[in-house]
């Protein structure tokens, strides 16, 4: 196996800065490096155990089979902070059957975003 030291989703966006507004100001991700110059330089913001790269850009918005899942330690809060920062909620926080409670909202190109918090009883946070 090969041993991963880091990992990285890279979006290549349609708008760059409306993206980095997004990612930056609306759902407050903190950065963790920039690179290059102008309108499609490069932002990495901290991803919980991993990173975000939102550099470049695309002519068309990505694939609709790309999703991100950030877990939060309470998504009642995170949904009161988003909405208050104006970003849209496609769906509001609700338990699964599978037990977690997940809200929904998408990012400028259509990117959704899974915000998902583990209840302290579900089986992911334990091992057997």
């Amino acid at each position: 196996m090969v041993h991963v030291l880091s990992s990285r989703i890279l979006l290549r966006p349609t708008d760059p800065e409306r993206s980095r507004s997004f990612y930056g100001r609306d759902l407050g991700l903190a950065v963790y490096r920039e690179f290059g110059t102008g309108p499609e330089r490069g932002t990495v913001y901290f991803l919980g155990g991993g990173f975000l790269e939102v550099s470049g850009r695309a002519d068309a918005p990505p694939s609709p089979a790309v999703r991100l899942w950030l877990q939060v330690a309470d998504v009642a809060a995170a949904h009161e902070e988003l909405a208050a920062r104006g970003v849209e909620i496609l769906r509001p926080p609700v338990k699964e059957p599978w037990g977690l409670v997940e809200m929904w909202v998408a990012d400028p190109d259509g990117t959704r975003i899974a915000v998902v918090e583990v209840p302290e009883d579900h089986p992911l946070r334990y091992r057997p």
